[in-house]
């Protein structure tokens, strides 16, 4: 049982390159569709803060994560978040 949770936790880890060439870890929250597109909701390791990313298809197999501009999407994407976690998590607004 033991293992089964760490390989579950271990699974929940993303480790994304930036335009630097710079790797990041982040912690995979949930992915949220919003008008017709995917967003992943992650939380860097060793922050309390939450980003946000558009999913791009490029083919059957790969996709890209690009960072959201819009504040409206991003408060949108954001309170569905809170919606569905309401009662998990708590928030600091």
């Amino acid at each position: 049982m033991e293992n089964e949770e760490l390989l579950q936790e271990e699974e929940s880890i993303l480790t994304l390159t930036d335009e630097n060439g710079e790797d990041t870890n982040f912690e995979y929250l949930d992915c949220i569709e919003y008008e017709g597109i995917e967003y992943l909701v992650l939380m860097p390791e060793e922050s309390n803060e939450i980003v946000i990313l558009e999913v791009q298809p490029v083919d059957e197999e790969n996709e890209n994560y690009v960072a959201v501009e819009s504040e409206e999407i991003l408060e949108a994407v954001y309170g569905i978040f809170k919606e569905r976690y309401k009662d998990v998590l708590q928030f600091e607004d």
